[in-house]
């Protein structure tokens, strides 16, 4: 999978600039997920790159939808499995994310909901990314969860997308 963004180049070797404007990097495959300010980002390995150049980046910013559904549909497998194996490692990602799993999200926080900023389909779920008052992080909530706790803003956020045709 491509992706537009543009990628330091190795010390020393500096292309021209008509280079450098159609250069794309190709995705190899996505390693990690994870929340930071409110947007999904993803930790990529690029192809080509070694291990130590893979980066973060924002879902809006990546042109590789079928890594990405096929990223979270392993990981929602690895959480509904079961084995052993798979135990052993989710346990391994809960030691390494202790300070994140510690953190409560979504209604646990104990704000009030301000605004949905928007929707996505996470491992067939439907999911809004809520907005808080008084707070700046976001949070992923399932909409079945919204729908009971605050009805008025997911209309309201449903309003919003309404497209009129005459």
């Amino acid at each position: 999978m491509k992706m537009g963004n543009k990628k330091d180049k190795e010390p020393g070797s500096e292309p021209s600039s008509a280079e450098e404007s159609t250069e794309e990097f190709i995705v190899e495959k996505i390693i990690d997920k994870r929340l930071k300010s409110g947007k999904v980002e993803y930790l990529l390995k690029w192809r080509g790159y070694p291990d130590e150049d893979n980066t973060w980046e924002p879902e809006e910013n990546l042109a590789c939808q079928e890594l990405i559904k096929a990223f979270n549909a392993a990981r929602d497998d690895d959480k509904k499995s079961t084995t052993s194996t798979e135990h052993k490692k989710e346990d391994v990602k809960k030691k390494s994310n202790a300070a994140e799993d510690d953190v409560p999200r979504g209604f646990d926080r104990g704000l009030e909901p301000e605004k949905i900023i928007g929707a996505t389909d996470a491992g067939g779920e439907l999911m809004f990314l809520m907005q808080w008052k008084g707070a700046e992080e976001h949070d992923l909530v399932p909409a079945k969860l919204a729908n009971v706790r605050c009805p008025q803003l997911v209309i309201k956020f449903y309003e919003g997308r309404l497209i009129w045709h005459d």
